[in-house]
């Protein structure tokens, strides 16, 4: 039985897809059988994300619409094996999504054998957004820590306790996760930014990661390679941490403290 994850917050720019990439990435590359939907109908960023945008042909509303099959707009990841992209469309509206037509793609893909099937949600609250997260079995909260940001995303909170398809049928609530996104141990301290305890304090929902601020995730973005596969860099680690928490096993939280300067760096600066 797959299970079916959005990636959501209720504020743009906190780095969602860069989330959604890198989860189903590091999913796949530790065998799971996994797919990731960009539910962002008009604007479509995933596939640059994952360096697959000159390989689409049919995309979601393509499927939804009986105009391609599932097989045929489903691109398969050149990096991981058990990884495939659903696209989502750069030319449709919103309204496109209908819960029909979604409920029959993610019944296909269970079909399919997925593992996991990862939803990239837009930001917002629009017609695209409450789609990523009706039929949800978990949810990914993916906030900065800054107050509007984790105000958005207490925002979403109560979304997916009372639009979701799960509260609707009055099943198990959807499973939430805290990712936090640029992470700035430096200006926590300096008061500029909310320490992981703040944010947990607001939003009352267990830490899934804590990703460092960093340069690693924009030249990733920039290749078409999601940053999980760049092992040397402190944003790649520590999502690489939040899969395997995601998959049940335990991962000390790092990149939660200012790193000490050494003598040199304290002389020559950096």
């Amino acid at each position: 039985m797959a299970r079916t994850i959005v990636v959501t917050s209720g504020k743009g720019g906190v780095g969602k897809t860069t989330s959604s990439a890198a989860i189903a990435s590091g999913l796949a590359l530790r065998g799971k059988k996994t797919a990731v939907i960009d539910f962002d109908i008009g604007l479509r960023n995933l596939d640059l994300i994952m360096g697959c945008e000159r390989r689409v042909v049919y995309d979601f509303v393509n499927v939804i619409n009986g105009e391609a099959t599932l097989n045929q707009a489903l691109i398969k990841d050149k990096r991981c094996e058990n990884l495939y992209i659903l696209p989502a469309s750069q030319t449709r509206d919103k309204d496109a999504l209908t819960h029909i037509g979604v409920k029959r793609i993610l019944t296909e893909l269970h079909d399919m054998g997925f593992d996991f099937i990862i939803c990239d949600s837009p930001a917002g609250i629009e017609q695209g957004a409450l789609m990523s997260l009706y039929f949800a079995d978990e949810a990914v909260i993916t906030t900065n820590p800054e107050v509007s940001s984790v105000r958005d995303s207490d925002r979403i909170l109560g979304l997916l306790d009372s639009k979701s398809l799960r509260a609707e049928q009055g099943l198990e609530p959807v499973k939430q996760h805290l990712l936090l996104t640029r992470y700035n141990p430096a200006r926590v301290n300096a008061g500029e930014m909310l320490s992981v305890t703040d944010v947990e304090d607001i939003l009352h929902i267990p830490l899934l990661g804590v990703i460092p601020e960093s340069q690693a995730v924009l030249n990733a973005s920039n290749k078409g390679v999601p940053v999980i596969h760049d092992d040397e860099s402190d944003a790649g680690l520590a999502y690489s941490d939040a899969v395997d928490r995601l998959l049940g096993e335990e991962r000390e939280f790092r990149f939660l403290t200012e790193e000490k300067k050494g003598i040199f760096k304290r002389l020559f600066g950096g």
